[in-house]
Parts: C-alpha cells; sequence; structure tokens
C-alpha cells in the first residue's frame, strides 16, 4: 500500500528533519540548571566511601573495622562478607559466546582483592569527608600474592592461574580461518608484518560515576539516582541480584554529564551501593571522585597484536592475517563481558577491503588490573589502525600511492548488500564515494607536492589516511542471544497533553549527545508541531517503555524509529478525533504547525488545543461509539539485520621533529556517511568529539601501569 505524503516525514511541509536546530536544553545546563546525581540529597542521607585494595593481588586475611567505627559522623562500617549476605554475586559471561567463562563476582572483595583498587570495605558517614577519614583507619592484613600483569606470560600454558577454578588465564579464544592465506602469501608480491602493542584507555567522563540509593524496607523498594546509560539494564540487575521484585526497583537517570559507554556496565560498588542502602535502611549516596575513576572505571585496548598483509605486484589485497591478544583484568565485566572488543577486532580487521583470504585468532586473557569492557568505538580503532598501518606499508613496499590502492580494493558502492568473510553483512555502505570527497576536500595532489618541497628542506611531514566500517543499531545478536538482559528493542509513547502540546516517553536516555533534541525533533516533525511544543522524558524506568538506554550508536536507528512511528500513530488518533468534530474525512485533514488543517491546501480547520479539549474533557461531545485514543506507544527492533553498517574515509596532516619525536597536528578531514541526518550540529558535534578522542588516544593518552599492576598515572 503507498504511503500517505504526509505520512512520509521527510516530505511533509513543515518537517524538522535535517534542520540545524538548537538543544531545548542547552540554557538550562549551561546556566548551571542541571540536575545530576550528587545533585540529590534526601532525609537521612549518608555518603559511602570505600577502602580500596592497595594490592594488584591480595589475599584478605583480617579486617579490623573498630577504630573506623568510632570515627566522628560514622554510622557505619560493612565489610565484603556483610554485602554477600544481601547480594547474589554474578558471572560476566554470554550464553553465545562459546568457551567465555569467568570467576564469580562480588560488590566487594570477600577473600581475595584482584586488582588495585577492588572495593574492600565500606563506611558510611555524615559527611564525604568523614567517610573518607574512616576508610584511613580500617586495617587490613593483606598477603601479597604474585601479580599476573602481563598477559602474554599468563596466556602460557602451564602458567600459574588466576582462578583456579577455571583451569587457565584464557577467558576466551576465537578465530577465523576464511580463504587459503597459504596461498596468498605464496601468490603476493609482498607480505608486510607488524607488531602492535596498544595501551589501555578509559573514558574521562565530566561528571564521574555515582548514584544515590534509597531503600524503604516498609515497601521493600529501592529508588536509585544514577548516573548511567541503561537504566532498564540496572533494573533488572539490581532486582535479580539484591532480590527485589523489578517493579518495585526505579532508576532514576537525570541529567548525565557524558557516559561513553563508561556508564554502560554493573559496577561493584554502585550495586554495593544498593546493598549498603539496604543493610543500613536510609539513603547512601556514592560518587566516585576522580582518582577512583582512573583505577576502577573500566579500561579498553589493551591489546597486543601481530598482523599481516599479502598483496600483489597491482596492489590488489589478497589476504590478512592477525593474532590478537587482550588483557582483560581480573573478570569478565557484567553483564556485556570483556569479551566484545577483542571479537570486534577479529571480525572488522581488513572490514573495508576485499580480500579472499583471512586467518585470525584473538585470546581474551585475565590479568590483575582494572576490568576492561566496551568504551567508545569498541574495538573498532584497533581494528582500523591494524588494517590502515598494514594497507600504507604494503603500497609503500611496491612503490603504489595509498589512496590508489585504497581505490582499488574497497568494497565498491554498487557491490551491496555483501557480506565480509567474518560474515559481517553489509547494506548501501560509500567507501568509493567518501574517498572522492575527501580527496577533493584535501586538494591531495597539492598536500603531496608540497610534502615533497619540504622534505627536500628538511622538514618532515606525513598524510595518513583511515578508511573504515562502525557498527550502529546493534540488535539482539550482541547481547540477547548470549542471556542478557539487555533490551535490543526501544520504545516511545506519545501523547497530547489537554493543552495541545506533544509529550514523549522515550526508552533512550540523553548524555549530552544531543539524543532528547533528536527525539523531540523526529517527534514534532512527524506528529506536526513544533519543537517548542514538544517535551521529552527519558531515563526514568517509572515512566519510560522498556528500552537499551544509549549505547551503540542506536539512539535515531532505533530509538528514533521509535519515536518517529509513535508520534505519527498519535497524529492519525487525534486526526481522527478532528474529523469526527469536523464532520470531514480524517484522510482528507493533516496536522501543522500546532494546528488541524486541509491536508490538501494547509488552510486551518481547527486549533489543535481544541481538540485536545475535548478528547480529555468533552468526549461526551464526540459521535456515539467513537473513542478518542490521545496517547500511542511504539517499538522498534530492526529485523533485516543484526547490526547497521556505516562507513567513513579520515585523513590527517602531521609535522614531525624527527630530533624530539614532537608531532604537531596541522589538519585534518572526515567523510562520514551518516545516512539521514536529522541535525546537523548535532552530527558535527558528535565528528569534532570522536576525532578529538582519536587523537587523544593516539598521541596522548594511556593508563600505566608497572609490572606489579600498580597504576602509575591515577592522579
Amino acid at each position: 500500500m503507498t504511503e500517505p505524503a504526509h505520512d512520509r516525514v521527510l516530505e511533509r511541509p513543515d518537517s524538522l528533519i535535517g534542520k540545524p536546530l538548537p538543544r531545548p536544553n542547552a540554557r538550562r545546563l549551561a546556566t548551571g540548571r542541571g540536575r545530576y546525581a550528587d545533585d540529590v540529597k534526601l532525609p537521612r542521607m549518608v555518603h559511602a566511601a570505600f577502602l580500596r585494595s592497595p594490592h594488584a593481588h591480595a589475599r584478605i586475611k583480617a579486617i579490623d573495622t573498630a577504630a573506623a567505627r568510632m570515627m566522628p559522623g560514622v554510622t557505619h562500617v560493612f565489610t565484603g562478607k556483610d554485602l554477600a549476605a544481601v547480594c547474589k554475586p554474578w558471572v560476566g559471561v554470554l550464553n553465545h559466546l562459546k568457551g567465555l567463562k569467568s570467576g564469580t563476582q562480588y560488590p566487594m572483595a570477600v577473600e581475595r582483592a584482584c586488582w588495585q583498587g577492588e572495593p574492600v570495605a565500606a563506611v558510611l558517614a555524615a559527611s564525604r569527608a568523614e567517610a573518607e577519614d574512616a576508610v584511613e583507619a580500617i586495617a587490613v592484613d593483606w598477603e601479597v600474592l604474585t601479580p599476573f600483569t602481563d598477559p602474554a606470560a599468563a596466556a602460557e600454558p602451564g602458567s600459574p592461574v588466576l582462578h583456579p577454578e577455571l583451569g587457565d588465564n584464557i577467558a576466551l579464544e576465537a578465530r577465523h580461518d576464511h580463504g587459503d592465506w597459504d596461498r596468498a602469501v605464496a601468490e603476493a608480491a609482498t607480505v608486510v608484518e607488524h607488531r602492535y602493542t596498544f595501551g589501555r584507555h578509559t573514558g574521562v567522563t565530566p561528571e564521574p560515576r555515582g548514584i544515590l540509593a534509597d531503600y524503604n524496607a516498609a515497601e521493600h523498594r529501592l529508588t536509585c539516582y544514577h548516573s548511567h546509560q541503561a537504566p532498564h539494564m540496572i533494573q533488572d540487575l539490581f532486582a535479580r541480584h539484591l532480590d527485589i521484585p523489578s517493579k518495585d526497583v526505579r532508576i532514576v537517570c537525570g541529567d548525565v554529564g557524558g557516559a561513553y559507554g563508561i556508564k554502560g556496565h554493573l559496577y561493584p560498588d554502585e550495586i554495593g551501593t544498593g546493598a549498603l542502602s539496604m543493610l543500613a535502611k536510609r539513603p547512601v549516596k556514592f560518587i566516585a571522585d576522580r582518582m577512583e575513576g582512573f583505577a576502577t572505571d573500566i579500561h579498553s585496548r589493551d591489546h597486543i597484536v601481530r598482523g599481516k598483509l599479502a598483496m600483489a605486484g597491482d596492489g590488489t589485497i589478497l589476504g590478512f592475517w592477525l593474532d590478537d591478544l587482550a588483557g582483560v583484568g581480573p573478570y569478565s565485566m557484567y553483564p556485556r563481558t570483556s569479551a566484545v572488543e577483542a571479537l570486534q577486532v577479529l571480525n572488522y580487521t581488513g572490514g573495508p577491503y576485499k580480500h579472499t583470504a583471512y586467518r585470525a585468532r584473538t585470546r581474551v586473557v585475565f590479568q590483575n588490573k582494572t576490568p576492561m569492557s566496551q568504551y567508545r568505538a569498541v574495538g573498532h580503532p584497533v581494528a582500523t589502525a591494524v588494517t590502515e598501518t598494514l594497507v600504507e606499508t604494503a603500497a609503500r613496499a611496491l612503490g603504489l600511492d595509498p589512496i590508489d590502492v585504497r581505490r582499488r580494493n574497497v568494497i565498491p558502492d554498487n557491490a551491496h548488500p555483501s557480506r565480509s568473510l567474518t560474515g559481517v553483512r553489509f547494506e548501501g555502505l560509500s567507501h568509493e564515494k567518501s574517498i572522492d570527497r575527501l580527496m577533493a576536500m584535501m586538494d591531495y595532489g597539492k598536500l603531496r607536492a608540497e610534502q615533497a618541497r619540504l622534505r627536500q628542506r628538511g622538514v618532515y611531514r606525513g598524510l595518513g589516511f583511515a578508511a573504515l566500517i562502525e557498527l550502529t543499531n546493534p540488535g539482539a545478536a550482541t547481547y540477547g542471544q548470549g542471556g542478557a538482559r539487555i533490551s535490543s528493542q526501544d520504545g516511545a509513547a506519545a501523547r497530547l497533553d489537554p493543552s495541545g502540546l506533544v509529550i514523549v516517553q522515550a526508552s533512550i536516555t540523553e548524555q549530552g549527545q544531543g539524543s532528547d533534541t533528536v527525539i523531540a525533533q523526529i517527534a514534532a516533525s512527524a506528529f506536526g508541531t513544533t519543537m517548542d511544543r514538544v517535551r521529552v522524558i527519558t531515563g526514568d524506568t517509572d515512566n519510560v517503555p522498556v528500552g537499551w538506554g544509549a549505547g551503540g550508536s542506536g539512539g535515531a536507528g532505533i530509538a528514533g524509529e521509535a519515536a518517529l512511528r509513535a508520534a505519527r500513530a498519535l497524529r492519525h488518533n487525534v486526526v481522527a478525533v478532528a474529523g469526527a468534530l469536523l464532520q470531514a474525512d480524517p484522510s482528507g485533514l493533516d496536522i501543522r504547525g500546532g494546528s488541524i488543517v486541509d491536508a490538501a491546501t494547509g488552510n486551518e480547520r481547527m486549533p489543535l488545543a481544541e481538540v485536545a479539549r475535548i478528547a480529555w474533557f468533552r468526549p461526551d461531545t464526540l459521535p456515539e461509539g467513537f473513542q478518542a485514543e490521545p496517547m500511542a506507544t511504539r517499538h522498534y527492533v530492526p529485523r533485516e539485520y543484526p547490526a547497521a553498517f556505516t562507513n567513513s574515509f579520515h585523513g590527517v596532516e602531521v609535522e614531525v621533529d624527527v630530533e624530539t619525536g614532537f608531532v604537531r597536528v596541522l589538519d585534518y578531514w572526515g567523510v562520514e556517511d551518516c545516512g539521514t541526518v536529522i541535525n546537523s550540529l548535532l552530527v558535527d558535534e558528535q565528528m569534532r568529539g570522536a576525532t578529538v578522542t582519536g587523537l587523544g588516544m593516539a598521541l596522548f593518552e594511556e593508563c600505566r601501569y608497572d609490572r606489579d599492576g600498580n597504576l602509575t598515572n591515577a592522579t
């Protein structure tokens, strides 16, 4: 059936899709009127501070809390055994990742601490300062154990085992062997090889992790004000592990100052705060300070990689070879696990390019460092760095222009739908167009000529390029199929309020990326009103549909689609009421600019506020048997593909001081195939943020450990 023109949101005369509209909440946040987790204060509230292990690996022989209990302001002191009595432990595995294993984890260490920073005891006091002072008074008798810090040594057969019940230190091993790598090597004009060491990174969110847990013993109900990006996931986990019915667990994620994937996991100290509130029977607030954040927020990118590329004399890529070793800390992070990043390195290396052979292995290894898991761009930076340096090196070895080599080998734009050797399905990618666009932006020929001239004068300038594929809109194949109760769908409920405004309750969450703006823009366009007449509510499990939250670049593609469908359905419902009132065929009516109009001419027929008034307060005036429906709820999950992939192409010009090694970034260009752009301001913000994040990872950032597992730069 052909969709009516006024149902096609891009063709609506008042569509806001593609408009660079400012964020509705920008003024409130910029003037300091945001309400973050630490801004919430409740009667009888106490503050939690955790005693954390100073050792990477140590047995807890005894804990003496007597002195801490006598400190000023202290109300309670708890140990790991106390919390274990009210919080069930967990194991961070996914059933569809065959062979994945992990040790059992508790909110606080019970018998043994396995990384520097693992919580061991907790103090509750009237202020954070008093709680921290009391933490210093706790005496622990430690038996320091040998730490496992080198993933290569930990992976060796016969190595001492961190979790003896698991048999070895390999959390997961996975392989690909497609085509004939040996033949590719035999036929190649060159085979290049590199060894890569990627240092650990973490995402330093402007607002640290934090939670205020309020347990009501009379109702056996827990309310948490949480700086998190997945409220429904946390609701489910807290309900199951604290043994509270899910209907009696409310998670409120208000304003959240950045997340980047860091706030998408279950942290021991956060669920531990919920357990502390249950034990103390009063509200408990925990806000991580910056030093705690460096030591306990999840890390990423700890990979040692060997990569090879076989290339024919004309520049055709014949195959890739990969051996990846990822050290992920002592436990697999719950519930998303610590294996996904390594698997995405395995699956996406070589992704933009045609090739007929791929032999690869990844091993995920336990070690005594901060747990690793999914952080912004999961696996993509490692896979892209390996792929692109191999392509660049092979091109140089054959004396070929690196752009010509990339043009020859990228998957053609007209080849889709297609499937990679690792089974990744692509639809509508645009590698060729992206390269053409970037070359025009850079004026590539001019830059190469300038580079050659400057080299003769001893000035070393370089041009770097990266083609990449990017996963977005992940479905149930990511987590749900493995048994993790992380929603792979999103929902939205749109309602017409009595004054004619539109309220959208959406399962997506907002941490500064503009999700609220996108939902409002989509809903306003689909319904037929203006942005200032739409309010978006997110982040409260008592008041929004169940959904993923934020992550995997699925905001617009999944939650946005749910909002589109809900707002469109609401428009149909409201137009039906208007048709009944006007004794007109609803198919000839529309909503534009907050009014009921003639769909063909745009002439106003009735104020929307009047339709709302009658629907809510005077339904008795509607025709007999007619039921007004001033609210519509829709859910959406993409079913055609397990995930949607897009692509981009980036270039950079740098100047290197060959005596000092100092790198100066002169210019940067990026072309991103975003599909339909909903708000160009937000897209530009996301591209700038991603670029700066990448530059930081490449040039400035690393979480550094010594061989004893001590984080040396957490201050």
